[in-house]
């Protein structure tokens, strides 16, 4: 009787293997074929390439030089000669500023959530995983910073590190770390008493590789797109963060920089003044709107 158990539980676990590859290839063949009938979706995904290859190739497509300026011809309209977008408050071409600007504020929005993905998902997994002890005193951290607002906390440890772009970037993965931490617990907590991980169990696969093999490809797909979600309000508070003074100095180039800058300007050239928040908030909305559409796109019962 001994000898055939170990048996019977491996021969179950190739069963349910096989049979979770098989949804698996199905299930992303499905979330590829909804995205691709979501025309909004589409759409967003559309301009953040097109944002994405004009701030990358920076250098080859903006018309003049992002830090040369003139005073002469400072606050220039829209639609002036050879500055199509007009000049900022030093002169210098708004157009080539935006997409300038756009590399850190690409940058400073998207490197603290992979920061904070990578970190909250390793805790919150093992949380979620071991249980116990180990899920109290990591849960009970995670409440403490759920105890204060993210753009307090946020400002609060950008004041304390002091202002430039790692410490702002420091400050928003451990403003988004708390979080990801929670989605991460709470979908493991889920997954870890299922039939396909008591058969893991069962076969005598270690705890290692119960989670790697099979833990971690029910729960990175949940995990990842609520990460996706913070990636427009990662860029929205580092952009408030520079707009304080708390992140990018001058004379860099980034959105929330430019917007305290041009704020005096905004009775001289309003519309000039308002581009680079124009810029924060097309980039934002896109973000969260392919947030949405892969987290509707991911949902079997949608």
């Amino acid at each position: 009787m001994s000898s055939t158990t170990p048996t019977a539980a491996e021969a179950e676990l190739a069963v349910q293997a096989r049979q979770g590859a098989a949804r698996s290839d199905g299930y992303w063949s499905g979330v590829l074929k909804r995205l691709k009938r979501d025309p909004v979706t589409l759409f967003c995904l559309a301009i953040l390439f097109t944002m994405l290859m004009v701030i990358v190739f920076a250098p080859f497509v903006a018309p003049a030089d992002p830090y040369q300026g003139s005073m002469i011809r400072r606050l220039r309209g829209l639609g002036t000669p050879n500055y199509p977008l007009g000049t900022d408050e030093l002169g210098r071409d708004m157009l080539t500023r935006l997409i300038y600007g756009g590399r850190l504020s690409w940058f400073m929005g998207i490197v603290p959530v992979i920061f904070a993905f990578v970190i909250g998902t390793t805790l919150g997994v093992l949380a979620g995983f071991a249980g116990g002890k180990i899920n109290m005193a990591i849960m009970r951290v995670t409440d403490v910073f759920y105890a204060f607002p993210s753009v307090l906390l946020a400002v609060a440890i950008s004041g304390a590190l002091g202002a430039g772009i790692f410490n702002a970037i420091l400050a928003l993965t451990m403003v988004f770390v708390p979080q990801i931490i929670r989605v991460a617990e709470s979908v493991t907590t889920s997954v870890r008493n299922l039939d396909f991980v008591d058969a893991a169990r069962a076969s005598g696969a270690s705890a290692f590789t119960i989670v790697r093999v099979h833990v971690l490809g029910n729960v990175l797909g949940p995990i990842f797109v609520y990460a996706t979600s913070l990636i427009s309000v990662c860029m929205i508070l580092s952009s408030g963060l520079s707009f304080l003074g708390l992140g990018t100095k001058p004379p860099e180039p980034e959105w929330g920089l430019m917007l305290n800058t041009l704020r005096t300007a905004i009775y001289v050239q309003p519309w000039v003044a308002v581009l680079p928040g124009a810029c924060i908030f097309v980039t934002s909305i896109c973000f969260n709107m392919v947030s949405d559409g892969l987290r509707q796109a991911m949902d079997v019962k949608g």
